[in-house]
C-alpha cells in the first residue's frame, strides 16, 4: 500500500492535480499575481524535493534500517500522502473519524489516512529522540 501511494505522489507531484492543494498551498492567498511569481520562482525546487523524498522512501521501504535523513525523507512523503489524501477525502479540523461509517463507500481511504497519522506521530517520535535534551546538561544526547 505504502509504496502504491509513494508512486502514486510522485506521478502526481510535478502535474497540478487540484489534490496537491494543500501539498503547494499558496503562498500569497490574497494577491494572484504574487502567488504566481512565486510560484514561477519556486516551484520546480519544492517539486523536485519532494519528488527526491518519495523516491527515497519507496527506496528504502524494505529497509532494516534507515538514517535520519532517510526517516526525515518518510515524514516528508508520508505527510504528502496525507495531505493528498485528506484533499481528495474532504478532510477538516472539525472532522470526527470516531463518526465514520464502517460501511462507507470511502471508509477504506480514510483508515489509510488514519494509519498515515499514526506512522508520522511514530516518526516524529523516533526523530525526537534524536534531539538534544533541552536545560541542564545541554549538548548530551537523549538516552534511549
Amino acid at each position: 500500500m505504502l509504496r502504491k501511494l509513494a508512486g502514486e505522489l510522485e506521478e502526481m507531484l510535478p502535474g497540478d492535480d487540484p489534490a496537491l492543494e494543500r501539498v503547494f498551498p499558496p503562498a500569497y492567498p490574497d494577491d494572484p499575481l504574487a502567488n504566481e511569481e512565486y510560484e514561477h520562482l519556486v516551484r520546480d525546487d519544492l517539486v523536485a524535493q519532494r519528488v527526491e523524498a518519495v523516491r527515497t522512501f519507496r527506496r528504502t521501504l524494505d529497509a532494516q534500517r534507515i538514517s535520519e535523513d532517510e526517516l526525515v525523507a518518510w515524514m516528508s512523503s508520508i505527510n504528502d500522502i496525507r495531505l493528498v489524501l485528506g484533499t481528495k477525502l474532504e478532510v477538516t479540523e472539525e472532522t470526527n473519524f470516531r463518526d465514520l461509517d464502517e460501511d462507507a463507500p470511502d471508509a477504506y481511504h480514510h483508515a489509510i489516512y488514519h494509519y498515515l497519522g499514526w506512522l508520522e506521530e511514530q516518526i516524529v517520535e523516533a526523530l525526537a529522540a534524536t534531539l538534544e535534551h533541552p536545560g541542564p546538561g545541554r549538548g548530551k544526547k537523549r538516552e534511549r
